[in-house]
């Protein structure tokens, strides 16, 4: 993408069999402007333009048999290097045995310079590349999915949120669910115009102009949805 505005803050290079598609989601909205304008930068790279044969050959079946595919080291591990300074660059694998992707995970990988997403497909990806490259697993929920590209778009976008620019105002981003300013709890509701609308009205606290009670409502209810919806999350917070 051309910089037209700014050095970026972050580059991001995706290895995937499915180059369109990206951007996809991450090409609209906040993130698509902040992408056009040069805040972060996008490296898709197709795998499949690093195999050998004339097949175009990616996958092979797994030792010792079994179902699915396996991608290919040799193939994966040229494409990864094809990048300049790979060894200097933090790599993900979208896996559902990584890692639970959360909001500190986002934040963590906002404040790095560069990093690389390797979007698995078939079965997954030969363990060598993981143990070789030192790759970290990361996924987004105990659940599979056919390929990485979809997790890799949400890890993006979670990530995306917290660098200065993409959105609007950053007061957006610090009072969300899971942030320090809710003690790690869920975001309290939300309301705007019409004062009622098919018999339910805006809660009166949020009319009066009182900021204190205000914030004591919104604390209130942070606690009431956590509990009834992650009470897991209450465990660390205050």
């Amino acid at each position: 993408m051309k910089n037209t505005k700014y050095n970026p803050t972050i580059k991001i290079h995706i290895l995937t069999l499915l180059p369109e598609a990206f951007p996809g989601y991450l090409g609209i909205s906040n993130a698509g402007k902040a992408l056009s304008s040069g805040i972060w930068d996008l490296n898709v790279i197709n795998i499949r333009d690093f195999a050998t044969d004339k097949y175009k050959t990616v996958d092979d079946t797994p030792y010792s048999g079994g179902a699915g595919m396996i991608l290919k080291c040799d193939i994966v591990g040229n494409a990864i290097e094809s990048i300049k300074n790979w060894d200097n660059i933090p790599i993900i694998y979208m896996s559902p045995r990584g890692s639970v992707l959360n909001q500190q995970i986002a934040k963590e990988f906002s404040t790095i310079k560069e990093i690389i997403i390797l979007c698995g497909h078939f079965e997954g990806i030969d363990q060598r590349l993981i143990d070789y490259y030192n790759i970290k697993e990361i996924s987004i929920g105990d659940y599979v999915l056919s390929g990485g590209e979809p997790a890799a778009i949400v890890f993006i976008d979670a990530i995306l949120r917290h660098i200065p620019g993409v959105l609007g105002k950053i007061e957006s981003v610090k009072e969300e669910s899971f942030e320090d300013s809710l003690n790690g709890m869920l975001e309290y509701p939300h309301y705007t115009r019409p004062a009622e609308w098919k018999g339910l009205t805006v809660p009166e606290v949020l009319k009066n102009g009182n900021h204190k009670e205000i914030s004591l409502w919104r604390k209130a209810e942070s606690l009431k949805i956590t509990q009834k919806n992650r009470p897991d999350l209450l465990k660390d917070s205050k």
